[in-house]
């Protein structure tokens, strides 16, 4: 301000002093008021200009000049600048929120007051069947049919999530099932959260199975046990018949010991660690304790026997849990003495293929196993023939097992098989975990 004065002042001098130079002192005091004048309209130019600026283009604001309307620019330019990077980081934070929301395993949906889609990331727009940018301001239940949802969406009693049937990929075997809990927000907008539950209601559908299996494979024999317990006291046998039923009772408390152990053994597989990759097994040792279990197993399943043949292509060492290996091997040759006739065919090997890696395989002549039932064999309790099964003696849990230790060891379990003409069962280890056998250093 006293700067605003002083050039006023000095207007308004430097007028009547240019008046007395050239018309004389008695002219003095109009220079004064001419100098005032051209001061004033100096200085509602420089005014309408910045406000011209302002109205039309921010950008083009003079630089800091003299006087008030000079400095008024200069302060305006460093707000606007304050305000712009202010602008820029809510901008990024913006972005780096939506950004978050995207990578989200969970869906999101924005509507507005009449239900109209104002915002949705990726994975919502999957799951419902829509497109993020085509069906931007459309209602949302005119996009998704579900009477439940649309019923739900109308009623705004969202207390609680309801599930429906989502969009899957033409690759998933069963519908995706959505829960779905719609939260109000800003007064009559809403927030939807998507979540995919169906791998939780297919582990709540197996629990279930798993739980009414097992009580269904322990119920057989118990009732059998029961039985014959009921008879041995109720009823008056010879000796004959006495150690008949009792011997009967011992099978029945065997296949539900085999059955206890073979849950143990996937209790067991579940929650242990990795097996030790350092740990070398030879082959010719393991195969020696399959001939051993697979010439007993057959001769009591069958008086003529089978045809059983075990074969080494190379002195080999494989890597890991000797227990668990030797129970996966043992379980698939077991299997394929179990399910050929006597007489019929069982062929054991190991060989080294040329990548590096080490097959184990069982080949059998036995009925074999139609295709539709291959992808399933691995399934805990699965039986292509339950009488079948529990005449020799299986639990149903045999190629689970062989699985999580096929699993736990890198492997692969490859079957293949042709109904009528036999099944091959084959454990594929990764080269990084077979290598030649060594000499034994005594």
């Amino acid at each position: 301000m006293p700067f605003r004065i002083a050039t006023f002042l000095i207007a308004s001098c430097a007028g009547a002093a240019a008046a007395s130079a050239i018309l004389g002192l008695k002219f003095a005091w109009a220079g004064a008021w001419l100098g005032a004048l051209l001061w004033l309209l100096l200085d509602a130019w420089r005014a309408g200009r910045l406000l011209a600026v302002l109205r039309s283009d921010v950008a083009g604001l003079p630089s800091r000049g003299p006087g008030i309307w000079g400095e008024l620019s200069e302060r305006i330019r460093k707000l606007l600048r304050e305000r712009e990077q202010q602008t820029r980081q809510a901008e990024d934070r913006l972005q780096e929120f939506l950004a978050a929301i995207q990578a989200s395993p969970n869906g999101v949906v924005l509507l507005d007051e009449q239900g109209r889609i104002e915002w949705c990331n990726q994975t919502a727009a999957t799951q419902f069947g829509i497109d993020a940018e085509r069906d931007m301001l459309q209602h949302l239940a005119n996009l998704v049919r579900d009477p439940a949802f649309v019923a739900y969406l109308a009623s705004w009693n969202y207390s609680r999530d309801v599930l429906i049937n989502g969009q899957g990929g033409t690759q998933r075997r069963q519908p995706v099932r959505l829960s779905v809990q719609v939260h109000p927000y800003a007064g009559n907008r809403r927030m939807l959260l998507t979540r995919d539950i169906t791998a939780l209601e297919q582990a709540e559908t197996m629990r279930r199975d798993f739980v009414a299996n097992v009580s269904h494979e322990i119920r057989t024999p118990l009732t059998v046990l029961a039985g014959f317990v009921e008879t041995l006291q109720n009823l008056p046998l010879d000796a004959e018949e006495r150690a008949r039923y009792l011997r009967l009772m011992g099978q029945q408390s065997s296949r539900m010991e085999m059955l206890v152990n073979d849950l143990l053994t996937l209790s067991r597989l579940e929650g242990s660690a990795a097996p030790p990759p350092n740990q070398w097994i030879r082959m010719r040792a393991l195969l020696v304790q399959c001939e051993d279990e697979g010439r007993g197993l057959s001769g009591r399943l069958a008086p003529q026997g089978h045809r059983l043949s075990f074969a080494l292509d190379a002195d080999s060492e494989i890597a890991g849990a000797s227990t668990e290996l030797q129970s996966a091997m043992s379980n698939l040759l077991s299997n394929a003495i179990r399910y050929t006739p006597g007489g019929g065919q069982v062929a054991v090997s190991w060989k080294l293929l040329p990548d590096g890696r080490g097959e184990y395989s069982v080949r059998d002549s036995g009925p074999g196993i139609a295709a539709e039932h291959i992808p399933r064999l691995t399934e805990r309790f699965y039986r292509v023939d339950r009488s079948r099964s529990r005449e020799t003696g299986g639990t149903g849990l045999g190629l689970a097992i062989v699985k999580h230790i096929a699993q736990r060891h890198g492997a692969e379990l490859q079957i293949e098989s042709t109904l009528g003409q036999g099944s091959k069962f084959a454990l594929v280890f990764p080269a990084a975990r077979v290598r030649e056998a060594r000499e034994r250093v005594s």
